[in-house]
């Protein structure tokens, strides 16, 4: 299969489509595919498997998804996209995660989300990134105002974590707001 990558100075984003989800799904065996997507259990590529088969795009939002790569190993460390990608409305939520605690307080996720900013700016032409932050997550909350996110709102108990209903800070990012590093 061939890639998209974008390099930084640790890693090597390769970018997913909705087309390589399906050819990695048709293609590749179960061991294959968990070796892909950075995962090590069963219970992971059925979710994987399950995402696959209910469909991650539809007519009117898509999405795009960066694996992060040790650029170094080759090793599957995250992954790092923008999601609910709304074409015709030019806007997109920016969603993120590293697979193991390993990786965590060493700035590799500011590195990528860097990155993928600019990539929905530059190359989508995106006017808007969101980012819907849980209001418990200070890690994450610390790296979207680290980007220059603007606090919008608060939606209160949206999502069902461990069987609690948390709220979600809302952010955005203009294109106007943005400024490269």
């Amino acid at each position: 299969m061939d890639f998209n990558y974008i390099y930084t100075d640790r890693l090597k984003l390769r970018l997913l489509s909705p087309e390589t989800r399906n050819l990695v799904f048709e293609t590749l065996d179960d061991e294959d595919i968990k070796r892909f997507f950075g995962i090590v259990s069963d219970t992971e590529l059925e979710l994987e498997r399950l995402k696959y088969q209910k469909g991650m795009a539809t007519y009117n939002r898509t999405y795009l998804l960066f694996q992060l790569l040790d650029k170094d190993s080759d090793v599957v460390m995250g992954g790092c996209g923008l999601h609910n990608w709304m074409p015709e409305h030019s806007r997109s939520e920016i969603g993120y995660a590293l697979n193991d605690d390993q990786y965590k307080q060493k700035g590799f996720m500011t590195e990528a989300v860097r990155v993928v900013i600019d990539y929905g700016f530059q190359t989508l032409h995106l006017n808007r990134i969101e980012a819907l932050v849980g209001s418990n997550n200070t890690a994450s909350l610390r790296l979207i105002q680290k980007m220059n996110f603007k606090k919008e709102g608060v939606l209160r108990e949206h999502y069902c974590k461990n069987g609690i209903l948390e709220d979600s800070v809302v952010f955005g990012l203009l294109k106007s707001e943005y400024r490269p590093e």
